[in-house]
């Protein structure tokens, strides 16, 4: 619901005052997000050597992590670890092909799902013998 809903007729005459160039000017859409240091990365990295998988996990899901930390998390032993790689957009192709052949059903699915695995893996995951990657892969070519 619309915050405008709640705003007062003094408040709308307000608004509709304001000048013409300012009411055109361009939407800014978003803040730019902060730089990524050594310190973020030397982070992700501590969260992805936690015992536990959750926190693992969310080191695979960060779109900061370099490569060879999601090349790492992908081999990890916990399947929802290697879904959250699996689901990065970030995640190298590289990565990307060495989940397609994970033996968990759910990673290859995320991997279909990924917008950014690469078009011939996808129809590579055309054949998979889960009846869901098929149907993941079959979708993406409908929309």
């Amino acid at each position: 619901m619309s915050c405008i809903r709640f705003s007062t007729d003094a408040m709308r005459e307000q608004l509709r005052s304001v000048p013409a160039e300012l009411r055109e000017a361009p939407v800014v859409t978003g803040a730019a997000a902060p730089p990524v240091t050594e310190s973020k990365i030397r982070r992700l990295r501590l969260l992805a050597g936690d015992p536990d998988p959750q926190i693992r996990a969310s080191a695979a899901s960060s779109h900061h992590a370099p490569a060879d930390l999601l090349a790492q998390l992908a081999r990890d032993a916990e399947v929802g670890v290697r879904t959250w790689v699996a689901r990065n957009q970030a995640a190298p192709a590289d990565v990307l092909r060495v989940l397609a052949g994970d033996a968990e059903d759910s990673v290859r699915a995320w991997v279909a799902y990924n917008g950014s695995t690469p078009s011939e893996l996808v129809a590579a995951l055309g054949e998979d013998p889960s009846a869901t990657v098929r149907s993941i892969v079959a979708w993406r070519a409908s929309v």
